[in-house]
């Protein structure tokens, strides 16, 4: 038996005016999940822990298996393991976001527009993060460059400071939400070299928005994760473009599969995850796959309601019917589960803690449903597997 897990980061929602008051999921032209519903299980899982911020961090955690409360140590740090820093156990790591800021007003009556600069190149934010440091020198501090506009700084002996997430805040003034020192020099030295980068200059020509300052938060100390193969007694692939997923997968000893292509936007290679998850099953001595695909998620920062539902579209036609059907073709019994980490809605464009539908599909023991798989037919379906660490269970059928 193998064991597939396919991710849709933030897919989850409420109805959409625009959609007809469907939800993205709902609304979607979704023919593979839908059949995985009318033959398997359907219901809600709860994967954000009580008292903790709903993000792709703990919930994923969760998801995996792993009790936040207890494994979960900041989120930078499971992106530093992805990115390979060395950090020691009295670091501090930070996500260093290269995001937005409208350019017309004093710096903290500006108002922050997009956390991810429209979903910026590592190339052209990795220009952009070199041109700041030029500027820096304090040995405190050492940057590390990661993928789109996500980066890394750890802080050499330094504080754990709990600081606001751009991504719950977009098209707010800044001022109530801007850090204490040293983050706020840093943050007015970065807009200063980058407001009028030549790279910056030809992405607002090209209708792009800017990526004109660094946005500190995240904090977290050195993660210390149980090995996946001791925990479940198989081996494991994670096959994700973003760094908090490839660190996760670093941290719990999985083998992390890098996909060319694959950039954690609408734009992302989706047959190739496909493909790297088979391969991994098939030929690499794993029983376990993650797929994770974040466009969904991307999708409902920017309040899309259109390019939240061609992701899922994509997740489902190019991700999902592709394992399937190469599955199917070599033979092979396998157990898929499909789910999101938590709701991104496109509402308030940011996460909530609202439990998320899932699909878990077992290809030797087809059902025979009439359900559809979205947000409220799994409420009515009245599955309810409580915590999200149980999802893994039921995948596995140890509960």
């Amino acid at each position: 038996m193998k064991y597939v897990l396919v991710l849709g980061d933030g897919m989850a929602d409420e109805p959409v005016e625009a959609l007809g008051g469907l939800t993205p999921l709902a609304y979607a032209k979704t023919p593979e999940m839908d059949d995985l519903a009318s033959k398997g299980e359907i219901g809600i899982v709860h994967t954000i822990p009580e008292g903790m911020k709903p993000g792709s961090d703990t919930a994923n955690l969760s998801v995996l298996g792993y009790d936040a409360k207890r494994f979960y140590s900041g989120r930078s740090p499971l992106e530093a393991l992805s990115i390979g820093v060395p950090m020691k156990d009295t670091d501090i790591s930070y996500r260093v976001n290269i995001v937005t800021l409208d350019e017309a007003e004093p710096f903290e009556k500006k108002t922050i527009l997009d956390h991810s600069s429209s979903e910026i190149s590592t190339e052209d934010s990795t220009v952009l993060l070199k041109a700041v440091l030029e500027r820096m020198d304090d040995p405190r501090f050492q940057f590390y460059a990661g993928t789109s506009y996500r980066h890394c700084m750890i802080w050499d002996k330094g504080e754990a400071v709990d600081l606001f997430q751009p991504h719950d805040h977009l098209g707010e003034v800044i001022g109530q939400y801007l850090p204490p020192e040293p983050f706020l020099s840093m943050m007015k030295l970065s807009y200063e070299v980058l407001r009028d980068h030549p790279l910056n200059v030809e992405r607002k020509k090209a209708g792009l928005n800017p990526a004109n300052c660094f946005w500190f938060w995240g904090a977290g100390r050195k993660p210390q994760l149980s090995p996946f193969a001791g925990k479940f007694g198989m081996r494991g692939a994670m096959i994700s473009a973003v760094d908090l997923l490839k660190g996760i997968g670093v941290g719990c000893e999985m083998d992390v599969i890098k996909v060319p292509g694959a950039t954690g936007g609408l734009d992302t290679n989706y047959e190739g995850k496909a493909d790297a998850a088979v391969d991994a099953l098939l030929h690499g001595g794993c029983d376990f796959a993650y797929i994770h695909v974040e466009a969904p998620d991307e999708m409902g920062h920017q309040g899309s309601p259109e390019k939240k539902v061609r992701s899922i579209e994509y997740l489902d036609q190019r991700v999902i019917k592709r394992v399937r059907e190469a599955l199917k073709a070599a033979g092979v019994d396998y157990r898929m589960l499909v789910l999101p980490d938590h709701p991104t809605p496109i509402r308030c464009r940011t996460h909530t803690a609202d439990p998320v539908p899932y699909v878990l599909y077992d290809s030797t023991a087809e059902e025979a449903h009439e359900w559809k798989y979205n947000e409220m037919e799994a409420r009515l379906s009245g599955n309810d597997v409580g915590e999200g660490p149980n999802m893994m269970l039921r995948l596995l059928k140890k509960l």
